[in-house]
């Protein structure tokens, strides 16, 4: 009998050690040199917390083991030592003091080069796209076997369409020639859902690109190409959430690695429990772990090895692939303690990288709550640098189509201006009209063309980094119920579509009109000082007319802005602007290069915004 249970134990034994199986290692690799030592490797397979980790290199020390709730995780923290060599060493996993289980770990050498991260400015303007909807430069990645969406079907706004990396770098140039500085796509990590995966926003691995955009290769490689043509490249996180069949959802590292509720519960998507001195704690505490749809967990962001795993993640690629900026989803979603330590490891390790935050919410103030400096009694710094400022996008709308009145029409652009005073970097927002999850710019204007370029001229000369959508340069339109309406094809990104919008040849007279005004204002923003980095000063409007300056410190580059917003033409007294006209006797209209050789009254023609340099 004794022999017959001794028998059963060895059977048993051995099953558990075939079943221990490596599947990753996160991050995959790593790089001598960073400014913290510290390294978290998550380490998943089955049954993996059965073995010892071993490793012996120069300069690494494994300080901790850590095993969680699952046992097909091991965390193991690392210390990497300044004078570290680059180089590869085996992690071994071993049981009973034999080795099971190996894994080949590399660390690099960080790239110096100067072209990378290179930060996104005002100087620049941004160009925001959703990959799947702009180009196919690759038709063999349009359905990736073994995933699960496959079906491809341009005729429906929800599957996939087929647009890719390849199609974007294929199309470089033309936004370069458009006079934009900087790209930045919707998330393109692998999305591995069942439907609806093109938006990118329910990651299902947070190291890999979707294999329907290209390959980690690729990706690089796009930067690169970017940066050669003098682009710089914004990537799109997501801190808040992920897709519901991530790989570590499917098999969670431990019960907390989401926020869990007794039944399913979402978002209230108002950001006032979060700001409001009076809010009680069960809103807080919804708005912040609810989650965003059932399809998208929340990650639990005071659970510290979610938060190492997020952080190293961004660091990650951000040394990877050389990128200038990131855009961070949902913003104020996010633990606020966790996303300032965030970005004090992000800025530490890389000091010129621009980070802005998605805040879509309804005033200045609320605005200000997240950004950095402790501007308005919050008592706590983010250190934010800057965030979407749908508040100037709603006063740019009302300028366009309102009734000018005490507080409304161009008075509500001058007013919002008039706030910032409550951000320590008002010049580091990014300013636009409309994304993916809004309705386009040209039909919330009435597919007004004068208004078009009206407003496009306000963006491109107002404070802070601006943002067109794509295909605003062409007069792309729609509204967004639902979001999908907004996130067509670019006509012309596809082989086989029958117009090709990217060209001259493609585009209607009105399409080339707007496309050309578009590029005028943006070529001459780009060797402009007075509005990449000058100055703002603003008048209070006047008989429906709002004036303001973009200058340098000593004046030698000035351009005045004039928006008339009504339906007549005026005739503005410039008397009153004397301490920003100085000396300057004439000026030049940007986008007809006719020459106005008198400053003392200025013809604005109706719904017009003009732009002069002053000579």
């Amino acid at each position: 009998m004794r022999k017959l249970l001794l028998a059963i134990c060895f059977i048993i034994a051995a099953s558990c050690v075939q079943a221990q199986k490596l599947e990753r290692i996160e991050p995959m690799n790593w790089w001598v040199g960073m400014h913290n030592p510290k390294l978290q490797l998550l380490v998943h397979g089955e049954n993996i917390a059965l073995l010892q980790p071993q490793l012996n290199y120069p300069g690494v020390t494994l300080t901790k083991v850590n095993k969680v709730e699952n046992p097909n995780y091991l965390f193991l923290d690392l210390e990497i030592s300044k004078d570290t060599k680059a180089g590869t060493f085996p992690i071994q996993f071993v049981l009973n003091g034999k080795k099971k289980l190996q894994y080949d770990y590399e660390l690099k050498n960080r790239d110096q080069s100067a072209s990378r991260i290179q930060s996104v400015t005002s100087a620049d303007l941004i160009y925001l796209l959703m990959p799947d909807r702009f180009a196919n430069g690759d038709k063999k990645n349009d359905i990736v076997k073994g995933m699960r969406e496959i079906k491809l079907n341009r005729d429906s706004m929800y599957y996939r369409h087929g647009g890719d990396i390849q199609g974007l770098i294929g199309k470089l140039d033309y936004l370069k020639d458009l006079g934009v500085t900087a790209v930045w796509m919707t998330p393109e990590i692998e999305n591995d859902m069942v439907h609806a995966s093109y938006h990118g926003y329910a990651a299902t691995d947070h190291y890999k690109i979707d294999p329907r955009y290209g390959t980690l290769d690729l990706y690089k490689k796009y930067v690169d190409e970017a940066h050669k043509r003098g682009l710089k490249v914004v990537k799109d996180i997501v801190h808040n959430h992920m897709g519901s069949t991530h790989w570590f959802f499917l098999d969670m590292p431990m019960k907390d690695w989401v926020n869990q509720w007794p039944v399913y519960t979402q978002t209230s998507y108002r950001d006032e429990p979060v700001m409001d001195p009076y809010t009680s704690e069960a809103d807080k505490k919804k708005m912040l772990d609810g989650w965003f749809v059932p399809t998208m967990p929340d990650f639990n962001h005071r659970n510290p090895f979610v938060q190492t795993y997020i952080t190293q993640n961004h660091i990650w690629w951000v040394e990877y692939a050389g990128i200038d900026g990131l855009r961070l989803d949902t913003y104020p979603y996010n633990d606020p303690e966790y996303m300032k330590d965030w970005y004090q490891k992000i800025h530490a390790e890389f000091p010129t990288l621009s980070v802005f935050g998605e805040t879509l919410v309804h005033s200045a103030a609320a605005q200000a709550y997240f950004t950095g400096g402790n501007t308005v009694n919050r008592g706590f710094d983010t250190e934010l640098p800057g965030v979407t400022d749908a508040v100037i996008k709603d006063a740019i709308y009302e300028a366009l189509n309102g009734k000018n009145g005490w507080a409304d029409g161009v008075f509500r652009l001058y007013s919002t201006v008039a706030q910032d005073f409550l951000y320590k970097h008002a010049d580091q927002n990014v300013i636009f009209m409309d994304n993916h999850d809004m309705s386009r710019f040209y039909s919330m204007i009435n597919e007004d063309f004068d208004r078009f370029k009206s407003g496009m001229s306000i963006l491109l000369t107002m404070r802070g980094i601006p943002q067109i959508y794509y295909g605003t340069e062409i007069l792309m339109k729609n509204y967004s119920n639902p979001d999908g309406l907004v996130r067509s094809d670019f006509p012309g990104g596809w082989p086989e579509d029958k117009v090709n919008k990217f060209t001259a040849a493609g585009r209607t007279e009105k399409e080339n009109e707007a496309f050309n005004f578009v590029k005028t204002l943006a070529n001459y923003r780009k060797n402009s000082t007075a509005l990449k980095t000058g100055k703002l000063m603003q008048y209070v409007p006047e008989h429906g007319i709002y004036t303001y300056f973009r200058y340098t410190a000593n004046h030698n580059k000035t351009v005045m802005v004039i928006v008339n917003n009504e339906d007549q033409a005026k005739t503005l007294d410039s008397s009153r602007f004397e301490e920003s006209i100085k000396n300057a006797t004439s000026a030049t209209n940007i986008i007809t290069n006719q020459k106005l050789n008198t400053l003392k009254t200025i013809a604005v023609p109706a719904k017009t915004t003009l732009v002069l340099e002053l000579n």
